[in-house]
């Protein structure tokens, strides 16, 4: 059950466009969505959730309209993003049950064995009765994942890169790269180069190389520059990570 999005747009009322013209074709599994604070994730990913509407375009999930068929949607999608609210006066169980009945599991007993299994899978069962408020962040986390496995969803939207077999960079509103992660990883193989520097070189070395990130590591910086070759001797290659291909790609102005 493929995903379609073309030319969704999207300006709140303050003036901020949020989605400018963001077309992208997503396969059915899980798929990530990474981009900096701002780049318009959220209201894309809240928009495919059925959770606030475009000012203009099309998401078809398959044959439905995610813009006008919302309840037969929210039934074969699941929706995991980074950061979401929990209820920290409830507990996993109660909160899982909830969320099953709005995926539409109104039967009891089958509800009760949805809810077990997924917290089983998630290893939450042990803490099933304990309040949300008072999870950890992992923990949370596969609470998050739990409920967006409610319903054996055909499509997973998240926000978490590792888990992702297709993904897709967004800033400012656009789509600048989509695909899957091995693939990127594989063109930047060869590509990153490290260096330690001390703090006061970070200036000239922005100004000489490719720097993709500066990391601080004992009060000096870690830096990875973006090369087709090696920079000089005192850079070391270094594997590619999701980090690199993302700072490369989201370029500062």
């Amino acid at each position: 059950m493929e995903l379609r999005i073309n030319d969704l747009n999207k300006t709140y009322a303050n003036g901020v466009q949020a989605l400018r013209g963001i077309t992208l074709n997503v396969p059915s599994g899980m798929f990530g969505l990474l981009g900096p604070n701002g780049a318009g994730k959220s209201t894309l990913m809240r928009t495919i959730a059925t959770l606030q509407e475009p000012d203009s375009g099309t998401i078809f999930l398959g044959d439905l309209d995610v813009l006008k068929q919302k309840t037969e949607v929210r039934k074969v999608l699941g929706y995991l993003p980074q950061e979401f609210g929990v209820y920290p006066r409830v507990d996993a169980e109660t909160m899982l049950d909830h969320f099953a009945k709005l995926k539409g599991l109104q039967n009891a007993r089958e509800r009760k064995e949805v809810v077990a299994n997924l917290l089983q899978r998630t290893n939450l069962y042990e803490v099933r009765k304990k309040y949300l408020g008072g999870y950890s962040g992992g923990m949370k986390q596969r609470f998050g994942i739990a409920q967006a496995l409610l319903g054996n969803p055909r499509l997973i939207i998240v926000d978490v890169s590792s888990l992702c077999q297709n993904m897709a960079i967004i800033n400012k509103g656009q789509v600048l790269l989509e695909g899957k992660p091995q693939e990127a990883l594989d063109a930047y193989k060869g590509r990153i180069w490290k260096r330690i520097i001390e703090k006061q070189e970070l200036p000239i070395f922005k100004q000489n190389f490719n720097v993709i990130s500066h990391l601080l590591v004992g009060g000096k910086f870690e830096i990875h520059v973006f090369a087709e070759e090696q920079p000089d001797p005192r850079f070391f290659p270094v594997e590619a990570s999701l980090e690199d291909v993302y700072f490369n790609t989201v370029r500062p102005e």
